[in-house]
């Protein structure tokens, strides 16, 4: 079953733990009822995996498990794992596989309890050390490892959030959570993801790769000398794991630190999944905005919005298709701030600026202002589009039990906020420097209304927020206008875009093709 990225099923930031789902209903459901077509579904999918079939077993996962889904089980689960074990040999590997889609579908289509929650993390802890530990045959599609990879952060952050709505728990609910204390803790979830990253050695085969010594990327991460690719690629998708838990509590240095061994400059194995691909650009992207390195986030934004905008009427019948369409909306409203932050237009290609001006034009002129109205306009774009941040702890079960799942996103916000105020100083001097060549601090002073001494630290604070740290410590520019004084005079550098003559070629060598094709279609009486 497809994973959602971030699965923001409600409205706003607030989501329940169930968002738009249905309570779950036991009426007419009986867990060891296993109909005719399940049972032929398993049958078949223990026989493929047993046979390393990936081709057979991504149909039967994207498309067999979906339409039943669909067709039998819309407000119900799926029958136990109990019930089906004597179908397929009572295979312990294939159980826990089974057991993981059987969570998955409860928690995209029906809400969970306490206990389905608590059972559903025993699963990823027996799968995971099955593993790391075990003698694991089997190659898998990647969709299958990055969806269990993606739905274990996303049941993390989902527990979170529902841990930390105290005020209605039952008594039943809290001795729960006492007795079941480490249940989704954060080292357990960052030790597994960190533990696979290390187990499969990614890192180090990610790093032969470039010197040719492996084919890890150009065979997609599947082994064709009859191995199994579960370790590899499963270490793979963790490093993106890690880089999402590590935004989710605010950490955005580790968090990209986590995912360097990747070069997301290049095509990769996580490009060979759109969900994998939409969420590595999605967090890499954040991570970069809050840590004002504004032109890179731009960059990729850009990159990804483009891929998206070209490919996605090929996922329009995936169950992705909803998620992929609502973070090409997020990331949109974060391009938004980006380039209202920081204004480098020449690094987005036409096609994405102009569905930037549709949706967001207006706002953003409106930003540029840094008025009240500026400030709610951010505030609105960032709690639309940022993940859902979590407070891991868990609470002190004997003060008044009060809601704490919006801290997180209030710190985040706050700092951000911050961040913005901080830019209305820039802006205004900004304004200034792209109109003169040379201008003296005295003049330049005059204009803005401030003391020569205010005004120099007014451009050293330009300076210091245009510049940022890369991830090996070289100071690098946001900055479109760039400056440096000698003496009392200050001298503008205006960035110029390099050219770039082969992307103009390139849209005129189309356009020339589509003419002649045209051409070509015209018969001449």
């Amino acid at each position: 079953m497809a994973a959602s990225y971030d699965y923001d099923d409600t409205t706003g930031y607030e989501d329940n733990g169930g968002g738009h789902r249905q309570q779950q209903t036991d009426l007419g459901y009986d867990p060891n009822f296993v109909p005719d077509s399940v049972k032929t579904f398993v049958v078949h999918m223990y026989r493929h995996i047993r046979e390393k079939n990936v081709y057979e077993i991504h149909q039967m996962y994207e498309g067999s498990f979906q339409n039943l889904s669909e067709r039998m089980f819309k407000e119900s689960p799926w029958p136990s794992v109990d019930a089906v074990a004597q179908y397929v040999d009572n295979d312990h590997v294939f159980c826990l596989l089974y057991r993981e889609m059987w969570f998955r579908h409860l928690y995209a289509r029906l809400s969970p309890t306490l206990k389905q929650r608590i059972d559903s993390w025993d699963n990823y802890c027996s799968l995971f050390q099955v593993v790391l530990h075990g003698v694991v045959n089997m190659q898998l599609p990647n969709q299958w490892l990055w969806d269990m990879v993606d739905e274990f952060v996303y049941q993390f952050q989902s527990f979170c959030q529902y841990r930390a709505k105290m005020k209605n728990k039952t008594e039943q609910e809290i001795a729960l959570l006492r007795q079941h204390d480490q249940a989704w803790n954060l080292y357990g979830v960052l030790n597994f993801l960190q533990a696979l990253v290390e187990k499969s050695m990614i890192i180090q085969i990610l790093e032969q790769e470039k010197e040719g010594l492996e084919q890890f990327t150009a065979t997609d991460g599947y082994d064709y000398n009859g191995g199994s690719n579960v370790l590899k690629v499963l270490g793979y998708f963790s490093m993106v794991g890690l880089l999402r838990v590590h935004c989710l509590l605010g950490d955005y240095h580790t968090g990209l630190k986590c995912l360097l061994p990747i070069d997301i400059s290049q095509q990769g194995v996580y490009t060979s999944v759109i969900g994998s691909h939409i969420a590595t650009i999605y967090h890499y992207g954040f991570a970069n905005l809050m840590l004002r390195r504004y032109v890179e986030a731009i960059r990729e934004f850009n990159k990804i919005l483009l891929y998206i905008y070209k490919n996605k009427q090929y996922h329009q019948k995936s169950t992705q298709y909803e998620q992929i369409l609502k973070k090409n909306e997020q990331m949109y409203a974060l391009l938004a701030i980006s380039l209202s932050l920081c204004p480098q237009l020449t690094l987005v290609e036409e096609t994405v600026n102009s569905q930037l001006r549709e949706k967001y034009g207006e706002k953003m002129m409106r930003m540029q202002r840094y008025d009240d109205e500026a400030y709610s306009l951010y505030d609105e774009l960032f709690s639309y589009a940022c993940p859902k941040f979590i407070t891991p702890s868990a609470p002190t079960y004997d003060e008044p039990l009060v809601n704490y799942n919006q801290d997180a996103y209030r710190l985040q916000l706050k700092l951000f906020l911050y961040e913005v105020k901080q830019q209305q100083l820039i802006s205004g001097v900004r304004t200034f420097l792209k109109l003169y060549s040379t201008i003296s601090l005295g003049k330049l002073a005059t204009y803005m209304e401030v003391d020569e001494p205010t005004l120099r630290s007014i451009l050293m604070t330009y300076k210091h927020k245009t510049h940022a740290v890369d991830y090996d410590g070289k100071i690098i520019s946001n900055a479109d206008v760039n400056f440096y004084i000698n003496d009392d005079m200050i001298n503008v550098v205006e960035s110029k875009p390099a050219k770039r003559y082969g992307d103009y070629f390139l849209r005129q060598i189309v356009k020339f093709e589509g003419v002649m094709n045209d051409m070509d279609g015209i018969k001449l009486s």
